[in-house]
């Protein structure tokens, strides 16, 4: 009976090292115990846009800055955020700080955020700026990017894109009338007067990237 208990417990050991071994795989990959911190500078980075063209960021000479936000189509949070990343575009676009929307999901896992559901994805809701695909996953554990949706806030300096805000969009992805923090706006704003910005992050708030 003993070596009966010894040798359960040895298999359960040997499948905790394996599942172990399996999830260091994992994150070493992927960098997940990586990711920018606020005063990092950013990786430019050239991505596939849903219609066609290769996106990067110094392809915007004149920006001041830049939303990085990681979404998907199939994450209810985030289809719950598309009409008010759309806003943002729209009012920050003209002062030089543009939405760069980036789907980390692969797609081989949920078939729904495929490129060519992007692409009908992106054409129903009229996006107003890139929807790119994060072919191989390469871009968001640079970022450090764990839920959909998940914004960076850059600002472009001389030395490059220095990472300002990480974290939500605001404070109620379920009622966009009853925001009471605006995070990003907030954040945004803040950059573009110079001013110090507070909260510089705050908790992702959407699905797990897949």
């Amino acid at each position: 009976m003993k070596k009966i208990r010894i040798l359960g417990w040895s298999a359960l050991l040997l499948i905790f090292v394996a599942s172990f071994a399996v999830g260091f795989k994992v994150a070493a990959e992927h960098n997940l115990d990586d990711g920018y911190e606020i005063g990092d500078l950013a990786d430019d980075f050239e991505l596939k846009n849903v219609d066609g063209t290769m996106v990067s960021l110094s392809d915007y000479e004149s920006a001041k800055g830049f939303l990085v936000i990681f979404t998907c189509n199939t994450c209810p949070y985030s289809q719950a955020y598309e009409d008010r990343v759309i806003a943002l575009d729209a009012k920050y676009k003209p002062q030089g700080v543009p939405v760069i929307a980036i789907n980390p999901n692969d797609p081989s896992v949920k078939s729904g955020d495929s490129f060519a559901k992007m692409i009908e994805r992106a054409d129903k809701k009229g996006f107003t700026f890139p929807y790119l695909l994060d072919e191989g996953q390469k871009v968001y554990p640079k970022y450090g990017a764990t839920r959909t949706p998940h914004v960076f806030l850059l600002e472009k300096t001389p030395i490059g894109n220095v990472v300002r805000y990480i974290g939500a969009i605001d404070d109620n992805y379920q009622n966009a009338s009853q925001v009471e923090k605006p995070f990003v706006e907030n954040a945004v704003n803040a950059m573009l007067a110079g001013n110090e910005i507070n909260p510089k992050t705050t908790k992702a708030i959407g699905c797990g990237i897949k």
